[in-house]
């Protein structure tokens, strides 16, 4: 089930949508604010999988909330509820996975929540490996060919240490340098799907064989530690899968 938080600065508004969702039996409503204030306090002690996000909260703005929200190490999915059409453009620029207006419509809501199952199986599903490393490894492509300021940059898959998207740009990180391409983190991953890079969060891939310790996180979560020191993060969505293919 969802787990969803809703921030919104209308009462009403905050009832309608709470009810929509709990309609569905897919949705888990962990908790609500009419504040930016009011929701980073709250949710610094929880762990949701979406966010409903009005964009005008009286003076404040809820694109404001979504910049620092897509900052953290483990951001939830965004799905702006607002009145206003005209910010659909910058919603899905900062990741937003959907886009409500008000009046909310059952129907629209219920493929909002589809589409956000749809999200965390489908990230699931790429995860049905052969059995073992052993047996990902002995088709691993040697090397990988980025576009790097105009000019094609080969580099062996066996140093990459992670691969990461922020900010529309994705960084691909090495054990000897970090490059920034235009390539987007679903496209490494295509590349890479019968390598030891696997997706272990929603922005990150990581070379398995770079991990030297795991550390417990909270919320059933975990950071990689990899061997220049670097953390990526585990989201939620990825421990069932990371447990069976290292077998921890």
């Amino acid at each position: 089930m969802l787990t969803a938080f809703i921030v919104d600065d209308e009462p009403l508004a905050r009832d309608e949508l709470i009810y929509l969702l709990k309609r569905s039996k897919q949705v888990e409503i962990a908790g609500q604010a009419e504040s930016i204030e009011t929701a980073f306090d709250k949710l610094k002690d929880m762990d949701v999988d979406v966010i409903f996000l009005d964009i005008q909260l009286g003076e404040e703005s809820g694109i404001n909330i979504a910049k620092k929200l897509n900052q953290l190490g483990d951001p939830p999915m965004i799905v702006f509820a607002t009145a206003y059409d005209e910010y659909a453009l910058k919603a899905f620029e900062l990741n937003a996975l959907d886009y409500l207006l008000k009046p909310f419509d059952e129907k629209r809501v219920q493929q909002t929540i589809e589409k956000l199952v749809k999200q965390i199986n489908g990230t699931e599903q790429r995860f049905k490996f052969p059995s073992g490393v052993q047996a990902i490894l002995a088709n691993q492509p040697e090397k990988l060919a980025l576009t790097v300021d105009e000019k094609i940059v080969l580099i062996n898959v066996n140093d990459i240490l992670y691969i990461q998207a922020n900010d529309g740009k994705t960084m691909v990180a090495t054990t000897k340098n970090k490059y920034y391409v235009h390539d987007s983190l679903v496209t490494f991953e295509r590349k890479l799907e019968q390598s030891s890079i696997i997706r272990v969060h929603r922005a990150f891939l990581v070379n398995i064989n770079s991990i030297v310790e795991i550390e417990p996180w909270f919320n059933s979560t975990y950071n990689l530690i990899l061997v220049n020191n670097e953390k990526v993060p585990v989201s939620r969505t990825y421990v069932k899968e990371l447990k069976q293919l290292l077998g921890f």
